[in-house]
C-alpha cells in the first residue's frame, strides 16, 4: 500500500512539474510593457489586443504585458518616460511622438487587401436623406480625438475640399474614441460622424452606413521608444512578419486579434508619414486644436 501512494505521488509530480517550469521560464523572461490607447470600454481592449500580447510572450524571449492608455496624449507620456517600451499609437500621434521623443516606426499593419492603408469615413444613421459630404453643410458631426487622423485631422480635411465650415460653436465636437462617435449618431445626438474604415464596418449592420471615404491613410503604426534594444525589435518584428493570414494555422492565431491587426504586417518607415508629417508641420502649435480651426 505505501509502494503505491509513494508511486501515485511521484507521477503527480512528473505531471506538475513541466507546469511549473513553464511559468518559472515565463516569470524569467524581461517585462517588456506594450502600450496602446483605449478605443472602446477596457473590457474589449483587453479581449482584442490580450491575444497579441500572448502570441508575442511565447513566440519571443520576452514577456509582454498590455498597457492601456486612457488617451492619445497618455500614450506619448508613456513611450516618452518608459513606462511602456513599445506601442500602437496613431499617425498623427506618431509623427508627434517622433519629434518630440524620438520613437522609432517598426511594422505597419495591413489591412483585409493586404495592403497598408487605412481610409476615414463619415457615418450616417441608415435612413438619413444625407447622400454627399456637401449636404454636411450646417449639420451636427462628430469626430474622434483631436489627436486622431482617421477620425479628426482627414475629416476636416475632406470637410474643407467640399466648402463645409467646421468650427461652429456647437455643431463640430470631439469625442474621446470612435465608438462613441458611432454611438451618438446611432442615438441621434449627431447628424453624422467621423470614424475610421474599420469602426464603420462594425456598425454596419447596426444602425449606420458610410456617406462617404477617404483616401488611403497610412495606419498608425507599432513603435518603439528611443533607445530601445535592437534585439527586442528585432523579436518583435520578426514574430510578426513570418504569419501569413492566408495560411490557416496563422489565421487560426490572429483570429482573435483587434481587427485592425488580424491581416498581417510590413516594415514601417519614417518616410511612410511624410504626407503626416507635412500636415503637422504646417501648424506652429502642432496638431490639434490649432490644427484643425
Amino acid at each position: 500500500m505505501l509502494i503505491r501512494i509513494v508511486f501515485i505521488a511521484v507521477c503527480l509530480a512528473l505531471l506538475v512539474s513541466p507546469v511549473s517550469t513553464g511559468h518559472s521560464q515565463t516569470a524569467k523572461k524581461p517585462v517588456i510593457a506594450f502600450g496602446v490607447n483605449l478605443r472602446s470600454s477596457p473590457i474589449s481592449m483587453y479581449r482584442n489586443f490580450q491575444p497579441l500580447m500572448d502570441y508575442l510572450t511565447e513566440t519571443t524571449p520576452y514577456q509582454f504585458e498590455l498597457k492601456l492608455s486612457r488617451d492619445y496624449q497618455k500614450g506619448l507620456q508613456d513611450l516618452a518616460d518608459g513606462t511602456t517600451q513599445i506601442g500602437i499609437i496613431g499617425d498623427v500621434a506618431f509623427v508627434e511622438a517622433w519629434l518630440r521623443y524620438g520613437v522609432t516606426p517598426i511594422l505597419r499593419p495591413l489591412n483585409d487587401e493586404g495592403k497598408p492603408f487605412i481610409r476615414s469615413a463619415f457615418i450616417v444613421p441608415s435612413g438619413s436623406p444625407l447622400r454627399t459630404l456637401e449636404e454636411l453643410k450646417g449639420k451636427r458631426i462628430a469626430f474622434a480625438s483631436i489627436h486622431s487622423t482617421t477620425g479628426n485631422l482627414f475629416p476636416r480635411y475632406l470637410l474643407n475640399l467640399n466648402g463645409v465650415r467646421h468650427n461652429e460653436p456647437g455643431k463640430f465636437v470631439s469625442l474621446d474614441t470612435p465608438d462613441a462617435v458611432a454611438k451618438a449618431v446611432l442615438r441621434g445626438d449627431f447628424d453624422a460622424g467621423a470614424v475610421n474604415e474599420q469602426v464603420a464596418r462594425k456598425y454596419d449592420h447596426q444602425g449606420l452606413r458610410v456617406l462617404a471615404y477617404s483616401g488611403p491613410i497610412p495606419p498608425g503604426p507599432i513603435v518603439a521608444r528611443k533607445g530601445t534594444p535592437k534585439e527586442l525589435l528585432k523579436a518583435v518584428s520578426e514574430a510578426l512578419l513570418k504569419l501569413d493570414p492566408a495560411k490557416p494555422a496563422d489565421a487560426k492565431i490572429m483570429q482573435s486579434w483587434d481587427e485592425s491587426l488580424k491581416h498581417g504586417f510590413t516594415r514601417a518607415h519614417i518616410s511612410d508619414y511624410r504626407q503626416i508629417y507635412l500636415m503637422f508641420k504646417s501648424i506652429p502649435t502642432g496638431c490639434g486644436k490649432g490644427c484643425h480651426t
